[in-house]
């Protein structure tokens, strides 16, 4: 018997992956869902197979968030409907190969995908929130936010912008009752690897996370609060070392004077007597 709904979740990149298992756990913690992806014949198969185990409400919206129509379709969908009280913001591509082996073009969608995408959908869902007194947005970044030289570094640069805009909306909304997370996989055992052009079979298995550890990890960190979840990470209090870190350089980023460890050289380099007079007798000579 359907229990009380707890609103409705929409998940881009829903068709297959960590977006079908977000699905699945959503659903059974008594949401109703909205599924975004390009493959009608996917989404569907995800739509039957949740609703059946948890008889919840699914609806499907196909659209290819690199089309600018598409996008805007669901953006206006975002504002909208009132039911909606989570986003998670997870369809994205990613890129295994070298920047000097990569494709300009390919490398420019991906940022249409990875970033456009989902700071528009974002903007399009915050006012909404606001106005109905809070909600929650989820965003897939990824363990190379914070390594980027790991992968591709188009692709790191794109899941660094997804962690710093996480933590900036946090702060920004903090007072909104509008829960924010950034959510930062590993490797994982999906279909990613062979959409980016590799296979997880190539890596050592004690680094690869199931998908399903990956997503029940991640949704029991926004229960417990975290902002920002590394599901393999040991211990919160290493993110929080690595965050009072960064937290000790903010007051020192701009300041009036160039620091001492730059200031010595600079000083010798203005000192230096000028041999332009010396050079310009030279040529005249």
């Amino acid at each position: 018997m359907t229990t009380s709904s707890k609103g409705i979740a929409v998940i881009t990149g829903a068709s297959t992956g960590i977006g079908a298992i977000y699905a699945d756990r959503l659903a059974r913690r008594g949401y109703d869902l909205i599924l975004v992806a390009r493959s009608q014949s996917k989404l569907d198969d995800v739509a039957r197979r949740v609703s059946d185990v948890t008889d919840r409400n699914v609806q499907t919206v196909t659209a290819d968030l690199n089309n600018k129509l598409d996008l805007k379709r669901i953006e206006t969908l975002l504002a909208k409907d009132a039911g909606i009280t989570m986003l998670v913001n997870n369809a994205g591509v990613g890129g295994l190969v070298s920047l000097l082996e990569s494709n300009v073009d390919e490398m420019e969608a991906m940022i249409d995908l990875n970033v456009t995408a989902l700071t528009r959908l974002t903007y399009a869902m915050i006012p909404a929130f606001v106005t109905r007194g809070g909600g929650t947005i989820i965003n897939i970044s990824s363990a190379v936010a914070v390594a980027p030289e790991i992968l591709n570094g188009v692709y790191g640069g794109t899941k660094a912008f997804v962690l710093a805009f996480s933590l900036s909306l946090h702060k920004e909304l903090a007072d909104r009752n509008i829960r924010i997370q950034a959510v930062l996989p590993g490797a994982t055992a999906t279909n990613f690897w062979d959409a980016a052009g590799g296979s997880v079979e190539q890596l050592p298995s004690k680094m690869v996370m199931r998908g399903d550890d990956l997503i029940d990890a991640a949704l029991t960190g926004l229960d417990q609060g975290e902002l920002v979840t590394i599901p393999s990470l040991p211990e919160k209090a290493d993110w929080d070392a690595y965050e009072a870190a960064r937290q000790k350089l903010i007051p020192n980023l701009s300041l009036s004077t160039p620091a001492a460890r730059l200031r010595a050289a600079i000083v010798a380099q203005r000192t230096q007597p000028s041999n332009q007079g010396d050079r310009h007798e030279h040529r005249h000579q």
